[in-house]
């Protein structure tokens, strides 16, 4: 026996890296040092930092892929993943310098892992992040036939002065929330019991999607927030706090960017909700307060700025196409939020 009769197909994953080579070098910035195919990637710091701080993210995609999986369609699936990682480590105030991916799958399918390969290639060239490299395991018998799974992990840079973590955060900022491109990479659990006890086929097309299959609107790819905030910053828009509304909600992530003393009152109804969670709300007859704390509603991410800046963030925001809405003010309290239905 030999390890293909085993399972595992060498061969074929030679022929992966050669088609993925040109994806990750379309993605590289000056630092980087070598190419592909070394035991480790190699990054210079950039210049001009007087006191860099590394920040680091890691995550995944979750039962999101169940659905690529049933659609075949794995081209977005890449920039989810790129997006979990880079808005997380952009909410300290850092411009992710690379990425890693880790890829496993039961056998290695070249087209359909270069398919996720060119995704993450895009979302880092969205990020404006070097992909570095990566591992990708095949691992027979542990994943059913045409499944895979995928992680990340980013690192990012900022100056220590410029570094946030919550303490800047004044009481009377006003929080700006910049819109989700739609469910984004969270609640997909939820998502699919839904469907799948409503028995909706994912090629179905509800009025209110315009044309778009459910499919289609689910693996809509996370919005990657990374160069509109940091051009904001380097155009002086003065950011004392960020938070990146990933599972949990609002209720969960706001008060994450809070510092002790305060809390964030926010204002219903102060922006739209699109219509894919009004409609997983309506088929699966989902309580209020469980769609607040398992779906974005909307809100991708939130700056927190002082109330005679809110004008202008708006205004900024808007001009990158990032519909953006004042939603909540900070005021005194303990790291809570209020005013949710």
């Amino acid at each position: 026996m030999d390890y293909r009769e085993a399972g595992v197909d060498v061969v074929a994953g030679r022929d992966f890296v050669n088609r993925i080579r040109d994806l990750l070098q379309g993605t590289y910035r000056p630092e980087v040092l070598g190419g592909l195919g070394g035991f480790g990637g190699c990054f210079e710091l950039p210049t001009g930092y007087r006191q860099p701080v590394l920040v680091s993210g890691t995550d995944g995609v979750g039962t999101k892929l169940k659905i690529a999986h049933a659609v075949d369609r794995h081209d977005t699936i890449g920039i989810d993943l790129v997006a979990m990682c880079v808005n997380d480590v952009l909410t300290c105030g850092a411009a992710p310098l690379f990425f890693l991916d880790y890829l496993a799958t039961g056998k290695l399918e070249p087209e359909q892992l270069t398919q996720v390969v060119t995704g993450i290639a895009t979302g880092c060239q969205q990020a404006g992040c070097a992909l570095l490299g990566g591992e990708t395991a095949e691992m027979p018998g542990f994943y059913q036939p045409g499944e895979y799974d995928v992680a990340g992990f980013c690192v990012g840079i900022v100056e220590k002065q410029q570094l946030l973590d919550g303490s800047q955060v004044k009481i009377a900022d006003v929080a700006i929330a910049l819109a989700s491109s739609g469910l984004h990479s969270n609640g997909f659990s939820l998502v699919r019991k839904i469907i799948a006890d409503r028995h909706i086929d994912w090629n179905h097309r509800p009025t209110q999607f315009d044309g778009q299959t459910v499919g289609q609107v689910c693996l809509t790819p996370t919005r990657i927030y990374v160069k509109p905030i940091l051009n904001a910053i380097a155009q002086g828009l003065p950011i004392h706090g960020m938070a990146h509304i990933t599972g949990g909600g609002l209720p969960e992530n706001l008060p994450r960017s809070l510092p002790e003393n305060a809390a964030i009152r926010i204002t219903p109804h102060s922006w739209p909700v699109p219509p894919i969670f009004t409609w997983l709300a309506d088929l699966g007859d989902v309580p209020q307060s469980a769609m607040w704390e398992t779906f974005n509603m909307g809100i991708g991410f939130v700056v927190f700025v002082p109330p005679d800046h809110a004008s202008e963030a708006i205004a900024f925001f808007q001009s990158q196409d990032i519909p953006s809405y004042t939603i909540g003010e900070v005021v005194p309290g303990n790291r809570q939020l209020i005013g949710l239905d």
